[in-house]
């Protein structure tokens, strides 16, 4: 039977890892479209523009779902909200690999990127029943799952669409999420509601706390910049891939995605240095390295060295921005963690949602420049809100 948390108390290290490990299968749903835009928008004869929009409709969905989903683990027992959200995914995904037309895609995208938000349920977990003094150490090992889920769906999504099909990976994905389901109701804690009031009363408290935590609105509008710079360059890879020099396909843009094993890597190391370092310093050296990454990516575009340099550099400036802001916010109001989350995550994802939309219309007027200008442009804008602030 799954051990009784206590808040501050302490969380068994298989619970973590289990948590981890079903953070990055779950998210992994957010990211197959990436590098099989491009056969997708073969097979049901749209353009690059439309194709676009299933990334972007996904990223919606996830930041509604974040907004609209989330606060339910502070009202509602977490095991049974997760467990519905498993059993919808299973039916998304399922609808997504028989999708004959793109609109019906899109909506089953919107769906599956609503219900894949699990992982945001495990971080405020690990963050509310670690000690104080691991609380970054075990968050940053959630989001290290997480992040490899990221890296690993772009490279499994890549090959399988190569060697079987993209519909296969989505069949494929389906099967797993039914799986991740009964682990979770095996392993986790029934974790007791925080929040005693109505749906309406909780909604109306994400308000309350937004007006009373001037730290929350700065930390989740930086990192929701630099997430919009992040995702700008993965929007348009697949299509930047197909032409000259590199005529490639899908494999070799997943293949792509582990360079960005660096930021996967640097997830936990960060978690340790936040109280040491500061938040506020390592939003500076964030954003230096995705700027950085940027020029790499502008320079060096048109080389396999250019493109991998980028994107190891990117990933891990993402990193440094992501946790320090995320593990900030948690220790604001530790008793609402599900609802602070959504509020950041919510935030986070509105801007990655932006970053894909800019870059893919960008695409389509300017080519690689303009992606590369977007990227710019976001992540300046993070930088200069650092800049104005004291934390």
């Amino acid at each position: 039977m799954p051990t009784e948390l206590k808040e501050n108390g302490g969380i068994p290290s298989a619970l973590l890892y289990t948590l981890a490990a079903i953070a990055g299968i779950s998210v992994a749903n957010l990211y197959y479209n990436q590098p099989l835009l491009n056969m997708i928008r073969e097979d049901l004869g749209v353009t690059e523009f439309q194709a676009n929009l299933l990334p972007m409709l996904t990223q919606i969905g996830y930041a509604a779902g974040l907004l609209f989903i989330i606060p339910l683990g502070d009202l509602f027992h977490r095991k049974k909200i997760i467990s519905i959200n498993f059993i919808i995914l299973v039916v998304s995904l399922l609808g997504v690999g028989v999708a004959q037309n793109i609109h019906i895609m899109l909506m089953a995208s919107l769906l599956t990127g609503i219900c894949s938000v699990i992982p945001q349920f495990f971080i405020p977990i690990a963050a509310q029943f670690s000690t104080p003094e691991t609380k970054g150490k075990n968050v940053g090992i959630v989001l290290s799952g997480l992040l490899t889920g990221i890296l690993a769906s772009r490279v499994i999504s890549g090959f399988v669409g190569e060697l079987w099909g993209w519909r296969e990976m989505y069949f494929a994905a389906s099967a797993l999420m039914l799986v991740c389901g009964a682990v979770i109701l095996k392993v986790l804690p029934d974790i007791r509601p925080t929040f005693d009031g109505k749906y309406a009363s909780l909604m109306k408290s994400l308000f309350s706390l937004v007006r009373e935590f001037p730290m929350l609105r700065v930390c989740a509008v930086r990192a929701a910049f630099a997430f919009g710079s992040f995702l700008a360059m993965w929007a348009c890879m697949a299509f930047k891939l197909k032409e000259a020099p590199f005529y490639a396909g899908s494999d070799v843009v997943g293949l792509l995605g582990l360079c960005g094993i660096a930021g996967a890597l640097t997830a936990s190391t960060v978690g340790k240095y936040i109280r040491r370092v500061g938040v506020r310093r390592f939003n500076f050296i964030g954003c230096a390295l995705i700027l950085l990454a940027w020029c790499c990516l502008w320079l060096g575009g048109n080389s396999y060295a250019g493109l991998v340099a980028g994107i190891v550099i990117i990933d891990i400036g993402m990193q440094c921005i992501q946790l320090s802001n995320q593990t900030t916010v948690f220790s604001l109001c530790p008793g609402a963690s599900n609802r602070i989350n959504t509020i950041f995550m919510t935030t986070y994802f509105i801007g990655g949602s932006l970053g894909t939309f800019l870059a893919g219309s960008f695409w389509q007027l300017f080519a690689w420049h303009g992606v590369v200008g977007v990227g710019f442009a976001m992540a300046f804008c993070s930088l200069v809100i650092t800049m104005c602030t004291k934390r």
